[in-house]
């Protein structure tokens, strides 16, 4: 305990630094903390990777949804605190004289701190991205092409590490994660990477694979907050402290909470599950126009378009429960969208303007 206080004291320091020297770089920083959202891999990333390469855009999800989930294990595991409530609580400051931190409308998260889910989310999945990027140069036999590969990893992993360290120091600025919390984030997020760069069985499953999966996570995670809630371990034991500590009530946000993000990922793994075992998707994405870049940059301007209007629809947070339905219903619309109904609707048109033109 003492050792963590220490810890916790010398990161409140670091966010001291960094919110007085870097104050004229508030508006990046926290762009770049918005750059760091997992809820971005489903409406930006996976979008573009899926119709350029389908085989990275299913391995995107399923180590999205997975290295979430693991996150949310390790933060119910750890008990980490977020230091926008910290200082407010630790008796490691004499006579009341806790520091102060300023606090964003991005900094009340509620779930506990570590690991860090936006530094995880962000490791994992550019770390798919880089790696694909790089498969293809890797191939490249003649002399010049393999300096040419050499060069291309360099500027590809520096530009890795210049995103996930912009996005550390954005959400330590923002006091909503201590230094150690996002290092474990970033390294975690690259170890689930890392895994599923040797599991191929993900571009084979089968709906019932996409369903059982689904329902293992959901049984485990529920079943250990159950176990430990009869124990007398309240894994909520965050919620209460982000909003008796927040500056502003309107900050803090249901879709933060640990179950939320849960069924958010839950939603679009099932969502991809469907859509990737669809008639849809076998008709439009394997078959002949799949192959014309035409039929790509078609799908892609659509499905980022139709993500962003899905941006407008608010569910309503009146209602626990509901909240979560709607928010899996709404999560699995994404991928299925992607996937399946874009592609569908591009083929459709293209076969008949083609018709039209014969």
């Amino acid at each position: 305990s003492i050792r963590m206080d220490l810890l916790h004291s010398n990161g409140v320091l670091i966010i001291q630094h960094l919110q007085r020297d870097y104050r004229a770089y508030q508006d990046l920083l926290n762009f770049m903390s918005h750059v760091g959202d997992p809820r971005n891999i489903f409406s930006i990333y996976f979008p573009l990777w899926f119709q350029l390469n389908q085989v990275v855009g299913t391995k995107m999800i399923w180590v999205a949804v997975i290295g979430d989930w693991f996150n949310l294990i390790f933060k119910w595991i750890l008990f980490g605190h977020r230091p926008y409530w910290w200082v407010q609580e630790t008796m490691i400051y004499p006579n009341q004289s806790s520091p102060c931190l300023e606090q964003f409308p991005i900094t009340c998260e509620t779930g506990p701190g570590s690991p860090s889910g936006h530094a995880m989310g962000s490791s994992c999945v550019w770390y798919v991205m880089v790696t694909a990027a790089l498969s293809y140069t890797v191939r490249w036999k003649d002399k010049s092409a393999v300096t040419l590969h050499r060069l291309t990893w360099s500027f590809l992993w520096s530009i890795f590490w210049i995103i996930q360290i912009s996005v550390c120091i954005s959400r330590v600025f923002i006091a909503t994660h201590f230094p150690h919390q996002v290092i474990l984030g970033v390294f975690a997020g690259i170890l689930v990477a890392e895994a599923f760069e040797h599991t191929p069985a993900i571009q084979t499953a089968s709906l019932r694979m996409y369903i059982k999966t689904n329902l293992f996570l959901f049984i485990f995670a529920l079943g250990f907050y159950l176990v430990l809630k009869l124990l007398d371990i309240d894994l909520l034991w965050s919620v209460p402290k982000a909003k008796k500590w927040c500056a502003n009530p309107d900050w803090i946000n249901i879709d933060t909470t640990p179950f939320a993000g849960l069924v958010r990922n839950l939603g679009a793994l099932f969502g991809l599950g469907l859509g990737i075992n669809s008639e849809m998707f076998i008709t439009s994405c394997k078959g002949k126009n799949s192959c014309k870049k035409s039929f790509r940059i078609l799908c892609i301007a659509a499905s980022l378009a139709t993500l962003q209007l899905y941006n407008f629809v608010k569910i309503p947070t009146h209602t626990e429960y509901l909240f979560y339905i709607l928010s899996f219903c709404k999560s699995a619309a994404m991928p299925l969208t992607v996937v399946a109904l874009v592609p569908y609707c591009v083929h459709s048109i293209m076969r008949t303007t083609e018709k039209k033109l014969n």
